[in-house]
């Protein structure tokens, strides 16, 4: 039984580890936050991803940016990146909590391809080389 058990876990675990995928999701905060009030929405959805089970792969805080266009008469905004593995469903959950908050004014979730997730990983490799010197 004790090798059917181990067996039976290790498919699990591969089950669960193929139906994660790997997403990006950018979002652009009102200009008008404190800072403690940034980072307070930040960890909110940075909660909210891993109680759903999401693994937090990135994240990068692009700060204060001009807006291509206005938005909501506003010219720039405050852009966070964060980068995980997470199951489908959980972009929904995500996403209506992005809907639900008057902080955020804009935000977009892809899901990352083969080489999208290469280039990221590369793309970290050499921002954290450039730390370090």
């Amino acid at each position: 039984m004790t090798n059917f058990a181990s067996a039976f876990e290790k498919l699990l675990i591969n089950l669960i580890n193929e139906s994660m995928n790997q997403y990006e999701t950018v979002f652009i905060l009102t200009p008008v936050l404190s800072d403690v009030q940034m980072k307070e929405a930040v960890e909110k959805f940075k909660g909210i991803l891993t109680a759903e089970g999401a693994e937090i792969i990135n994240e990068e805080n692009w700060g204060l940016k001009k807006l291509a266009y206005p938005i909501e008469k506003k010219s720039t905004g405050f852009y966070q990146l964060i980068e995980f593995n997470a199951a489908p469903e959980v972009i929904k959950k995500l996403e209506l909590n992005y809907r639900r908050d008057e902080r955020v004014i804009r935000y977009i979730t892809i899901k990352m391809d083969k080489y999208a997730a290469e280039y990221a990983a590369k793309r970290r490799n050499v921002k954290s080389a450039k730390k370090e010197d």
